[in-house]
């Protein structure tokens, strides 16, 4: 592949602090790494608490079951949750799993993020909360979604997976919601191969999610929402919630320790990089670039084919296979067209024109966490009219 999809972040010493975890001997959770992966991740966003687990979508079910578990109950079952309908799959369903009405929004065609204004008038009497999705590392509008939803007393969540290290109003994405969560994939803007984490300032919340990612069990809390007897048998394996298995390793922690080292640098390099591209493209005819909000995390570069264009994709298409650069569907497309949706509740505020617009005519090439020039010269002489 010329131009590939994503690029490995990881030098020496990521592999070093791989080796140094295994001559250790400790490779599970409960080794020190993941708790100072952890402590360090909330210095940086500034908040109370942040959960290491397997991956990105692990963060969002155990957000979600959090605000299930939670004693106030911030969400019940048949409760309405308002959510952009171009979003990963996973943002949805968690959603499914806890039998949640799904409202969906349209995008922007411009930021691909909702419109909070458009958010605003499809919130009903039955919304309890709104999922904030900031989309392919460009922030929605957080503020205005956090002070409406402070005016209406309804739950906010951020799913920042595509986003860490953005910013809204000298605020870091993924800060704003009750509940935040993050992915560290492979080809995010950090990497521990597989893993993601939670971002919270609710005491109890934290609890909860120790407890969610880990079996359900007891032995991780800290007397938040379950007094412990102190009998060592029994809070071995005492179950309180039905929880899962989303814990993370002690390597890979270790190894996200060196990239947090590296994370200013390597979002920087994706800044400049996209500078480099808007050079190229941001006045072609043909493309609607993503217009970017705030201090963009620069997750990957989107097309998306004018109506007077529309004709020219599978050329396009073609030309991209054969000088080997890799591409997809923005963000995963519109929900509506996928077949799961036949499992799921949902309904549609007015129409998604935007999202299924974007789901036909639009792709995405990646961003690296490396100089790109090469690959967008090639990418340039792809896609040449």
């Amino acid at each position: 592949m010329n131009y590939p999809l994503n690029h490995n972040s990881w030098g020496n010493e990521e592999l070093r602090a791989i080796k140094k975890t295994l001559d250790s001997g400790i490779y599970t959770y409960r080794g020190k790494y993941v708790k100072e992966f952890e402590k360090k991740l909330s210095k940086i966003f500034k908040t109370k608490y942040a959960i290491m687990v397997n991956s990105g979508s692990s963060a969002n079910l155990v957000a979600i079951a959090s605000l299930f578990y939670k004693k106030n109950k911030p969400l019940k079952r048949g409760d309405e949750v308002i959510v952009p309908a171009l979003a990963w799959s996973t943002t949805y369903h968690p959603l499914q799993q806890f039998g949640l009405k799904v409202k969906l929004v349209d995008i922007d065609i411009d930021t691909l993020n909702v419109n909070v204004e458009t958010v605003m008038k499809a919130v009903s009497k039955k919304t309890k909360l709104i999922l904030g999705v900031s989309i392919l590392g460009n922030p929605v509008e957080l503020h205005k979604l956090k002070s409406f939803c402070n005016r209406k007393k309804i739950y906010l969540m951020e799913d920042n997976c595509e986003s860490m290290g953005a910013t809204i109003n000298n605020k870091f994405t993924g800060t704003y919601g009750i509940v935040n969560t993050f992915s560290t994939f492979f080809s995010h803007h950090i990497s521990t191969i597989e893993g993601g984490f939670v971002l919270t300032n609710d005491k109890e919340i934290y609890n909860l999610a120790l407890s969610l990612r880990s079996h359900g069990w007891t032995r991780d809390n800290q007397n938040s929402f379950y007094m412990k007897k102190y009998q060592s048998m029994y809070e071995s394996y005492c179950f309180v919630l039905p929880g899962y298995n989303l814990r993370p390793n002690n390597l890979f922690a270790a190894a996200g320790l060196e990239q947090l080292k590296k994370f200013n640098k390597l979002l920087q390099i994706r800044r400049d990089n996209h500078k480099v591209f808007s050079k190229i493209f941001e006045n072609d005819e043909r493309f609607i670039v993503q217009k970017l909000v705030g201090n963009s995390a620069c997750f990957s570069f989107t097309f998306i084919l004018k109506k007077k264009y529309i004709n020219q994709k599978n050329s396009i298409i073609k030309k991209l296979k054969k000088l080997k650069i890799e591409f997809r569907q923005i963000a995963g497309g519109s929900f509506i067209r996928h077949p799961v949706k036949k499992y799921y509740n949902y309904s549609i505020h007015k129409n998604l024109k935007n999202a299924n617009y974007v789901h036909d005519h639009g792709f995405f090439v990646g961003n690296h966490c490396r100089p790109l020039t090469k690959e967008l010269s090639l990418l340039k002489k792809a896609l040449k009219n």
